[in-house]
């Protein structure tokens, strides 16, 4: 064996001790990366009032974007819970846009709206741009929590768990 190169360090063999910095720069990679947060693109939602509404307008708050259709059992289920949700944290600084997918009808979507007296912003993704920014969403219903440094917090698929939602959206609210 060369004396330039022993075959113990500190104890360790040498491959022990390349295992070793190896997996610490696993856990570090790891570590930083779920430290680094999904930034939300950068989206301009048409409402149903005939506004224009931008993510990037939106900073600030802390907002859920939840892709849905008139078609969709799930997401007609789930609007109840949405209402609520909003209702609740509105006036903490909380917004929700309901974006409706690019099949949904307008007219179906107006007359839902409408009728349901949905008090949150209700979009028209009418050629799909706002699904593809988001990542390509094509299940419904699917929603993204945003914080208020435009950052997503988490994407749920399906509708969400209520009290998981309001425990994020509250941790959200107090930072």
């Amino acid at each position: 064996m060369s004396k330039r190169f022993p075959r113990r360090i500190a104890g360790l063999t040498i491959l022990q001790t390349m295992s070793i910095i190896a997996i610490l720069g696993v856990v570090l990679f790891l570590a930083l990366s779920l430290l680094k947060r999904e930034q939300a693109p950068t989206a301009t939602f048409n409402t149903l009032k005939g506004e224009q509404l931008t993510t990037t307008s939106l900073r600030g708050k802390v907002v859920l974007v939840n892709f849905w259709a008139t078609s969709c059992g799930s997401c007609i289920a789930e609007m109840p819970q949405m209402v609520g949700t909003f209702n609740k944290y509105r006036e903490r600084g909380f917004e929700m846009v309901a974006v409706a997918m690019s099949y949904d009808p307008p007219q179906y979507v107006q007359n839902y709206a409408e009728t349901r007296q949905l008090p949150f912003t209700v979009a028209l993704d009418t050629n799909g741009s706002n699904a593809k920014a988001f990542g390509d969403v094509q299940l419904t219903p699917t929603a993204f929590l945003i914080d208020k440094d435009g950052n997503i917090l988490k994407r749920f698929v399906g509708i969400p768990d209520e009290a998981g939602l309001h425990k994020l959206i509250e941790k959200a609210l107090s930072t």
